[in-house]
């Protein structure tokens, strides 16, 4: 009875430490949508009087699971080819605006939007590109809207948004190219990972009770989400791009999704001096020639 006991007890034990790292994953701490702004502005990568300047429309997007997702689009005109730039975890639409100008230059409109349960888009939990590859979807269905028979889209993505728009490419193939800057290659992977760095535990068996709760509470397993298995079968050309100091997304994981795309255009930059999301700020000269360059291979 002595040890069934503490069997009951450490299921239990095990029960409530999956659910409490489950919500830690699909209820992330989101920053507030004007101070996402704020601190854009303040570090110098939003310059206001520019961005007040552009013509653009602010409007909503009803997701195919019923929220509205809030978004931005920046028109040039006579422009036959949009971007749609998906931003990361905890932010909004104002971390992809830095993005804007390499693509802008280029004519290119723009398209930015706030991620499921991000900025002012609506939505109960974070899935890491499960349900949020569907909101994308619906996202390059608009921008497809909006120009002419022929006319080409294609994605960016910074971490969260980097695995949103690879797991996107693998089920819609219109797009004419991929843009992944620091994205995960498999989320089992990285959890383990970021359990180990940062709580120092084993993934197992934490990591099974931890998906199951995710399982519960969002409809979505952490193995149900993999780029990397999602990439074998993208046709449409990737760029890859990661800080090679990162150390919350390992950059090996891009090295891996580079090399596991073996259908079409498929490239890899590994950017100097750079931590996590930081591949075009601390290199933006050459981060601008080397999507430019990719641009001009697939056709752009």
């Amino acid at each position: 009875m002595f040890f069934l006991n503490i069997l009951i007890l450490l299921a239990a034990i095990l029960v409530a430490a999956g659910f409490y790292l489950a919500a830690l994953a699909v209820y992330p701490k989101v920053i507030p949508y004007l101070e996402t702004c704020r601190r854009e502005v303040e570090a110098g990568k939003i310059n206001l009087a520019e961005f007040d300047a552009w013509p653009k429309e602010e409007f909503w997007i009803q997701s195919p699971f019923g929220y509205p997702l809030h978004a931005m689009y920046f028109p040039l005109d006579g422009a036959q080819k949009t971007v749609v730039i998906v931003h990361g975890i905890t932010w909004s639409l104002y971390g992809s605006v830095k993005y804007m100008p390499i693509f802008r230059k280029r004519g290119f409109n723009v398209l930015v939007y706030d991620h499921r349960k991000h900025g002012l888009s609506g939505g109960k939990n974070c899935t890491f590109g499960y349900f949020e590859k569907y909101d994308l979807k619906r996202v390059v269905d608009w921008a497809f809207s909006r120009l002419d028979p022929g006319g080409k889209v294609g994605t960016h993505g910074e971490s969260l948004g980097g695995a949103t728009v690879l797991q996107h490419a693998a089920l819609d193939t219109r797009l004419s190219f991929v843009i992944a800057d620091c994205p995960f290659s498999d989320l089992e992977t990285l959890l383990a990972y970021r359990l180990k760095v940062e709580y120092h535990l084993p993934a197992f068996p934490l990591l099974k009770f931890a998906s199951l709760a995710s399982y519960l509470l969002t409809g979505m397993r952490f193995s149900n989400v993999s780029p990397i298995r999602a990439v074998r079968a993208v046709t449409t050309p990737v760029l890859f791009c990661h800080g090679a100091q990162d150390g919350y997304i390992p950059p090996q994981m891009s090295v891996d999704l580079q090399r596991a795309k073996r259908l079409g255009i498929s490239r890899l930059y590994l950017a100097p001096n750079a931590h996590h999301a930081e591949a075009f700020w601390n290199n933006q000269e050459e981060y601008d020639r080397i999507t430019g360059d990719f641009l001009a291979e697939s056709g752009l």
